[in-house]
């Protein structure tokens, strides 16, 4: 058996728009003002509890951010782009590989996307934010999807975009792709 993994973020889609739209919203009932350059640069394909902490300092605030971030997530998705490439080689590749989605995306916001793009009976296997103690760089979300369909990491291929992710991707010691001009 073989198995393929995605990113989803920055690798089968691009939601940066999405997501900047829905925190930018999030952020402004704590009178936080969210530049879109700033947030490309230093909050995009980061986890929540990397970035927000330097917008604003209080914890009761931040998670709720993040929760208020779910909730508009969903009336922003008509901005995703799609790469239509990778679910092109998914369709491909699907008779002989095994095909996961690893995110540090919530599953709220996951199923959201997939389920508006028609998407969401493609993977075999689906991992979020509340799957994973131990978001990327660290492998813990990779590494329990090589377990889950008990393949070893030279019969696994990762498709990641962005630096945290191909880092985890390589501790795997599974062969990585990188997407990149997405």
């Amino acid at each position: 058996m073989k198995l393929a993994i995605f990113d989803m973020d920055g690798t089968l889609y691009n939601t940066n728009d999405v997501n900047y739209y829905a925190y930018k919203e999030a952020l402004e009932k704590y009178s936080v003002k969210l530049d879109y350059d700033y947030y490309c640069k230093f909050c995009n394909g980061r986890h929540y509890k990397t970035f927000i902490p330097q917008l604003i300092d209080d914890e009761e605030a931040i998670k709720d951010i993040h929760q208020l971030k779910k909730d508009f997530y969903a009336k922003h998705l008509n901005k995703v782009i799609i790469n239509e490439h990778l679910f092109d080689i998914i369709c491909l590749i699907k008779n002989e590989y095994k095909i996961a989605l690893v995110t540090t995306a919530s599953k709220k916001n996951t199923m959201e996307l997939l389920k508006y793009t028609d998407k969401d009976k493609i993977f075999d296997y689906i991992l979020t934010q509340e799957d994973i103690k131990n978001p990327k760089p660290d492998p813990e979300g990779f590494l329990k999807a090589i377990q889950y369909f008990n393949v070893s990491p030279k019969n696994t291929i990762i498709f990641e975009d962005s630096d945290v992710g191909i880092e985890a991707a390589l501790k795997t010691k599974a062969n990585v792709i990188k997407v990149i001009n997405f």
